[in-house]
């Protein structure tokens, strides 16, 4: 459901140029309405102007793309810190939990496993792998992130206007 970007701005005539900024939260797109540029004329009675900005709906979709790749990545991010803290304190491998976070890390960790060794001491283990996973996974999130944001963001803003003149005097 995309939501209407577009605002209606209706004035009275006038010869005298000014100038009023309005705001949209949302979308962050600035719309500046200009009274009386172009300067109606004396026997017209209503100046409408639409105005709205085209990229919004792009950078909305590129800004929602990204949310959902960090999103992703820090929910491997949090497993692969638990698994951590659960290696690290000592945690029995043969306890549910312990398997069910073993399980589905363990081929996020995988592509590490032997770069380093692992101290133990007493049941407890500094996993080294899960670390460097933590890292890599971490800078592979950020330079997709950014990524998206090139190919699909939208830093450009424009305001695409449309102006009627209605002569009620016949």
């Amino acid at each position: 459901m995309e939501e209407d970007r577009t605002e209606i701005i209706e004035s009275r005539p006038t010869s005298a140029r000014e100038a009023r900024e309005v705001r949209d939260v949302d979308g962050g797109s600035r719309v500046t309405e200009v009274r009386g540029a172009p300067a109606p004329r004396a026997d017209m009675d209503r100046v409408e102007s639409i105005a709205y900005d085209p990229f919004a709906s792009r950078r909305l979709a590129a800004y929602r793309v990204t949310q959902l790749v960090y999103w992703v990545f820090g929910l491997i991010e949090g497993l692969i810190a638990i698994r951590f803290v659960l290696k690290a304190l000592g945690a029995s491998p043969s306890a549910g939990f312990a398997q069910f976070i073993y399980g589905i890390t363990g081929p996020l960790v995988a592509p590490f496993a032997g770069l380093f060794g692992n101290p133990s001491s007493q049941g407890s283990v500094l996993e080294l792998n899960s670390i460097v996973a933590l890292i890599v996974y971490g800078l592979l999130a950020w330079l997709l992130g950014k990524l998206v944001w090139i190919v699909a963001g939208e830093t450009r803003s424009a305001i695409k206007t449309r102006s009627t003149q209605i002569d009620s005097r016949i």
